[in-house]
Order: C-alpha cells, then sequence, then structure tokens
C-alpha cells in the first residue's frame, strides 16, 4: 500500500535512487513509494543495466534485488564494489540469516525482506542515506598511534597495521571511531547501534557482531585472539586501553 500522501513536485537536487528488480510490480510500488517521499527515481531490470547505471546516472543509494536471472544481486554487489562504494540496500524474499550475512559480507549497507511496507522502505531508505551523509568524525590527531603495531589515520580513514595502509569502509571506520572513542571502556550493543547504523537498527546486534569480526580481520594479529577490540559477553565491545600520542 502506498503511504497516501498526495504526489508532490520532486526538486532537482533530490537525491536519486536507483532500483534493480525484474519484477515490474515491484519496481512500480517502490517507485510511487519513493516518489511520494521526494526521491527522483531510476530503474534497472537486471545486474547489467544496474552497473551500467551506477556507472553513467551516479545514483545517491541502489535498491538491489537479490532474485533476479542471469546475474543475481550477490553478483552484481559483488562487481559494483570493484568499483564503487555507493550504499546498497538489498531485497530479498529469503528471511535467512546466512542470505542477510552473505549480502553485508559483500558489501551491502542493509537490506530488507520482501513483502514489506512503505513505511519500512522509507525508514531504511532515510536510515541508509542519513549514514552515507554523516561527516567524517574524528578527533584532533590526524594519526592516531595505539602501539607499535597500528595506527589509525582518521583522514584517510585507513587504519596502518605494522607498516601496511588498509582501506576501512565506511561503516567500519565510524565503528572504530566509537570503539576508540570510548577506548578502555564497554560500549554497550545497543549505543554502538545507536551511533553507528542509527536509533531504528538498535535490535540488529549481529550488525555489530559481524563488523567487528570485519575490523579484528583487519587490526589484530590474531582474530580469534584479539588485542585491541575485546568481547564483553552480553554486554559489549571494548576497545583496549592506551595512550594516546599524535604522530
Amino acid at each position: 500500500m502506498s503511504s497516501g500522501k498526495p504526489p508532490r513536485a520532486i526538486p532537482r537536487d533530490a537525491k536519486r535512487i536507483l532500483v534493480v528488480d525484474d519484477e515490474p510490480r515491484m519496481i512500480g510500488f517502490i517507485r510511487m513509494n519513493l516518489e511520494l517521499e521526494g526521491y527522483q527515481v531510476l530503474e534497472a531490470h537486471n545486474g547489467l543495466q544496474a552497473l551500467e547505471s551506477i556507472r553513467t546516472q551516479l545514483p545517491d543509494l541502489v535498491l538491489l534485488d537479490v532474485m533476479m536471472p542471469d546475474l543475481d544481486g550477490f553478483e552484481t554487489l559483488r562487481m559494483l564494489r570493484e568499483f564503487s562504494s555507493i550504499p546498497v540496500i538489498m531485497l530479498t524474499a529469503k528471511g535467512e540469516e546466512d542470505d542477510k550475512v552473505y549480502g553485508l559480507e559483500l558489501g551491502a549497507d542493509d537490506y530488507v525482506t520482501k513483502p514489506f511496507g512503505s513505511r519500512e522502505l522509507s525508514s531504511r531508505v532515510r536510515a541508509v542515506l542519513r549514514r552515507a551523509d554523516m561527516p567524517s568524525a574524528s578527533p584532533d590527531q590526524a594519526v592516531l598511534k595505539i602501539d607499535d603495531r597500528l595506527s589509525v589515520d582518521f583522514n584517510r580513514r585507513e587504519v596502518i597495521v605494522a607498516g601496511e595502509h588498509i582501506k576501512l569502509r565506511p561503516t567500519e571506520y565510524r565503528l572504530l571511531y566509537h570503539l576508540i572513542e570510548n577506548s578502555g571502556w564497554t560500549v554497550p550493543h545497543e549505543q554502538l547501534l545507536a551511533k553507528v547504523w542509527g536509533y531504528e537498527y538498535r535490535d540488529e546486534t549481529h550488525y555489530v557482531r559481524l563488523y567487528v569480526n570485519y575490523l579484528r580481520e583487519k587490526i589484530e594479529e590474531d582474530p580469534s585472539d584479539p588485542k585491541y577490540i575485546l568481547t564483553e559477553r552480553g554486554v559489549g565491545y571494548r576497545f583496549m586501553d592506551f595512550k594516546r600520542e599524535a604522530n
């Protein structure tokens, strides 16, 4: 169902959202609701069209269906992430945890499980766009030395691990920033979700687990026995306490 709002003119500077789905009725439903919210809507009916549209039309957000013939949503996302960090919300008819986690591992920013209503879709779209527009938060030091092995470059959004520069994804960066900002203290799951993803994600604890694992793979010498990001079981996570030194 639509939200019942009257149609309105869409401003030229409205956010552009690319909807990728092989079902015309689904595209029509999404288009109607997003245009009522004031977004410009672009369409693609398969993965190859989507990749071309992203290169040429530069949308602000992609809504990407998983179950498409030939090039499915997962493969499309994998190819997309080779050249773009544009925010992506996966549309899936499957509610299984494995599919959601797989999409997030490939670089999706969120997912919506079909069937979904206009309010849920609008809420997810607003949240992902808000995170994408969030200015870089960084402490006074451009490069923060944690110890002899690890430093964090907040301007470049990367970590320097044993001399190697490793780029962080936007969500990884925000999560690491909030953990370091509270180093030595346990940060509850709910606080991390609210700060990094948004208040509407307060129950999605698997997001925190997944992205903590990503960070551990990048910064820990042994991710199975972490030294920097410590788990406080049933509560949240704590970044090791350290003496702050600017490089």
